[in-house]
């Protein structure tokens, strides 16, 4: 806008000379005009549009109620099935799901309340004709009519976006969706190569003009509409991604933006039934259409592992018919808590990465990742890392708060704040964390036991504060979160350190004061005949003013 302003002062100033400021005030008078007459218009378009695709999804999710049966019997469960989702539920701790928000504390919820689930897929999704198809074949196993798009190439789900995403923000986004997407935004940007580009909305239209090439077009409009949702991939053009009431925290924009990136939900994938068992008999009726699997055909996962702390996984008691009646059960349920991540996946971070052939650009580097890492596209001299991980290598622990803690027989006290006293009453938009290794001989192994999470947010994904702690071999994965003050487990693990990461971004409540703690006391035992737990860690969570988690060691 700077450089097409400056073009017609000068040429004011060269034809009209001593009338120039009467002159320049006609002109911006005119430039003004011009501008909002273009806003306006585009505003109308906006709306033309939102009428047509709201029309078109409610029509496409009519027609999949017609489908109930076949998804009933794709969902049912067998008697030995049922009885094994039995044993399983005898294991998990949750009482009841807390609530927090008045808006809803989840995108489904959020939507439901905003009546806008009912027009979008899975919740959240706004479909194109052929996705609507191609989700419909997935249903019925036939062939959806037009093969235009080959969902499962490599241009899935959806087309790419070409050199960047380029977004604006609509005049109904206000400070606090701006700053959120912008967030998000940025952690997506960090570990890829995808990079997003503020555009302003005052010269969308005269760019829209100049430009000759129909890609250069694509445009993101960032509003605040009813409920949070976005398109799949890029659909060419200018497209909706809506970030409403209750819709204002980092983690919702980063997996609205998941999705315009091209992700679907990881709940869909074809795989999923071999990590998750979805229980039909708590399902709304209304919603079982939701439940819906993909095929090998239109999901594509690059070989790449389920993952229970994806950004694009729904809570397990999404669409639920019953406080804390969970519709999707982990195999393995002390998993539960953490289904509803409000963090981007180190799985998800390789998918898109994979996605977009972001590797390229460091095909010839030598740097070499620890603990699962991979070269970040970014910058090949570093690594992108799990969780509980940091460094340039992966071969640190995160910087910020947290220890490594020795497990050996002594018992020592460590005291973490972790919060803002003078944060105010409304949730953080994103998290403080503190990092933890807890670390035994090599050869040995750790035990950790949960006793308590007093005064913990018992929520879908842990949402708003919690611990992650990490036993599997495969460290790239997700690990155990809690955040219910029911959570008493005990966890083994399969090598000789454990990241422990916890995490807050609740505000200061006015309540009493508690102590806090959390005690790792020794013990000695034996796990098999091969591994030797040399400690066992107690941990009694208190949250002062829950914002506040003290760590005594």
């Amino acid at each position: 806008m700077r450089s097409l302003t400056l073009i017609l002062l000068s040429i004011v100033c060269v034809s009209y000379g001593t009338d120039l400021n009467e002159s320049t005030k006609n002109s911006s008078g005119k430039f003004r005009s011009i501008i909002t007459e273009a806003k306006n218009r585009i505003k109308t378009t906006f709306e033309k549009i939102k009428h047509a695709v709201n029309k078109k999804m409610v029509a496409f999710k009519k027609k999949l109620g017609t489908f109930k049966d076949k998804i009933l019997k794709k969902l049912h469960l067998t008697k030995e099935e049922r009885q094994k989702l039995f044993e399983r539920l005898k294991l998990f701790k949750r009482k009841k799901v807390d609530k927090v928000e008045q808006s809803g504390d989840s995108i489904e919820e959020v939507n439901e309340q905003a009546h806008i689930a009912e027009e979008m897929f899975q919740g959240d999704m706004a479909l194109s004709e052929e996705q609507q198809e191609r989700v419909e074949a997935d249903i019925t196993g036939t062939e959806p009519r037009t093969k235009r798009q080959a969902y499962n190439d490599e241009n899935y789900p959806g087309k790419k976006w070409f050199k960047g995403v380029k977004y604006f923000f609509d005049d109904s986004a206000n400070e606090k969706v701006r700053i959120v997407f912008k967030k998000a935004a940025e952690q997506w940007m960090a570990e890829t190569c995808i990079n997003f580009k503020p555009i302003s909305s005052k010269m969308l239209g005269f760019k829209m003009k100049l430009s000759s090439n129909t890609k250069t077009k694509d445009r993101l409009r960032v509003f605040k509409g009813e409920g949070c949702w976005s398109y799949v991939g890029r659909l060419g053009g200018i497209q909706n991604l809506s970030l409403g009431m209750g819709c204002e925290s980092t983690g919702i924009a980063a997996h609205e933006i998941g999705h315009a990136l091209g992700l679907f939900h990881t709940h869909s994938r074809y795989d999923r039934n071999q990590f998750i068992t979805v229980n039909e008999e708590n399902i709304q009726p209304d919603w079982l259409v939701d439940f819906a699997q993909q095929s090998p055909q239109s999901n594509n996962n690059y070989n790449i592992t389920y993952d229970y702390g994806s950004l694009m996984h729904y809570g397990a008691t999404t669409s639920s018919i019953g406080n804390n009646m969970l519709t999707m059960v982990p195999k393995d349920v002390q998993y539960t808590e953490t289904l509803g991540s409000p963090f981007i996946g180190f799985y998800d971070l390789l998918m898109i990465n994979t996605h977009y052939k972001c590797f390229e650009n460091c095909k010839f580097t030598t740097t070499k990742c620890y603990n699962n890492g991979f070269v970040n596209p970014r910058d090949c001299s570093k690594c992108v890392c799990p969780s509980g991980y940091g460094g340039d290598y992966c071969e640190k622990r995160p910087p910020g708060c947290g220890a490594e803690l020795d497990a050996t027989g002594d018992w020592q006290p460590l005291v973490d704040e972790l919060g803002i006293k003078t944060a105010g009453s409304i949730p953080r938009e994103d998290f403080m964390k503190c990092n933890y290794w807890i670390k035994a001989p090599i050869g040995k192994a750790i035990e950790v036991k949960i006793v308590s999470f007093t005064e913990g947010v018992a929520v879908d994904g842990c949402i708003y504060a919690g611990v992650e702690i990490k036993t599997h071999s495969n460290q790239a994965l997700s690990g155990h979160r809690f955040c219910s003050k029911d959570s008493s487990t005990v966890l083994k693990s399969n090598l000789n350190m454990v990241p422990v990461i916890t995490y807050n971004r609740k505000p200061r409540r006015e309540v009493p004061q508690k102590r806090a703690g959390v005690d790792l006391r020794p013990t000695n035992f034996f796990v098999d005949h091969n591994t030797i737990v040399v400690r066992s860690l107690i941990l009694t969570i208190f949250e002062e003013n829950l914002e506040h988690v003290t760590v005594h060691t």
